[in-house]
């Protein structure tokens, strides 16, 4: 393979990676049987005009939870925000990703 076609393979690898990160198809379902930790109390920062603070969280990394901080994300009009959470279902626990709602 010549140089300028590595190149340019790599260029769309790298291109088509990026889009998926950040396309809601890249979440994956997380389904553990270790428990999360109770979440951390914090107190919300005053609020912003057409911001919505969406609380931390834990987010489980393949051996371990880790605590995400709390951030703001851009208003949308005629949505809701649901906040990353986790759910019991039997012994286990599942992860729910945040997003917006109608």
């Amino acid at each position: 393979m010549t140089l300028r076609r590595t190149a340019v393979c790599l260029l769309i690898a790298a291109m088509t990676g990026g889009a998926a990160m950040t396309s809601d198809a890249a979440v994956v379902a997380v389904d553990i049987g270790v428990a999360p930790p109770p979440p951390r109390v914090m107190a919300p920062p005053p609020p912003r005009p057409g911001w919505i603070w969406v609380d931390g969280y834990w987010r489980w990394n393949g051996h371990r939870h880790v605590w995400v901080n709390g951030h703001w994300v851009h208003a949308r009009h005629g949505y809701r925000y649901e906040s990353p959470h986790w759910v019991q279902v039997g012994p286990r626990w599942h992860f729910v990703p945040g997003g917006w709602v109608r």
